[in-house]
């Protein structure tokens, strides 16, 4: 991180005002309109400064379509589990209609 020794950079936050506080979390989910956020192995920290608290999230990111509807739509036609509804969906790109006719074959 650009030569910094971390224990410096601690002090020069401190003199700034900037408080940070790691968080202990196990995965972090943004939900969209459209599709979800899901940031894997994160490191989460809460920022104060300035008056107004952010946080900062790293980790590996992957989207999800947001297809709870047709999960559920999946999982009454069939009667299989919400698990296997997923992958089904997943497997036959969000086609639902060909998706439901192969679980009911």
């Amino acid at each position: 991180m650009l030569g910094f020794n971390p224990k410096d950079m601690d002090k020069m936050m401190k003199q700034l005002g900037v408080k940070q506080e790691p968080i202990a979390a196990k995965e972090v989910i943004i939900k969209t309109e459209d599709k979800d956020l899901i940031i894997r192995n994160p490191t989460v920290s809460k920022i104060k400064a300035m008056g107004q608290e952010t946080i900062q999230v790293i980790g590996e990111i992957e989207e999800v379509a947001n297809d709870q509807e047709d999960v559920n739509t999946i999982m009454e036609q069939t009667n299989v589990n919400e698990e296997v509804a997923r992958k089904a969906l997943k497997d036959n790109n969000g086609d639902l209609a060909k998706t439901i006719l192969k679980l009911k074959k």
